[in-house]
């Protein structure tokens, strides 16, 4: 796994990538061990930043700065 982090979406191609070596069985034990736990660690990362991605976005702030939030459940609009 690289030492910087990365954006979400390089994370994403990285596990994509480790996913699809796994799957076509070309991969040693000892390697396919090792990509499998790096593989766990980007799914977690990427699913906490995912997460805190929605929390984000399920925030509306009015203009005088306070914010709402949105529940998830609810479809309707919400009021101005």
């Amino acid at each position: 796994m690289a030492t910087k982090k990365n954006n979400f979406e390089e994370e994403l191609n990285e596990l994509q990538k480790i996913v699809s070596n796994l799957e076509n069985g070309n991969v040693a034990l000892e390697d396919a061990l090792t990509e499998f736990q790096t593989g766990v660690k980007l799914s977690k990362d990427l699913d906490k930043r995912l997460t805190e991605a929605e929390k984000t976005v399920a925030k509306l702030i009015d203009s005088d700065g306070t914010e709402h939030q949105l529940d998830p459940n609810d479809a309707a609009a919400p009021e101005e």
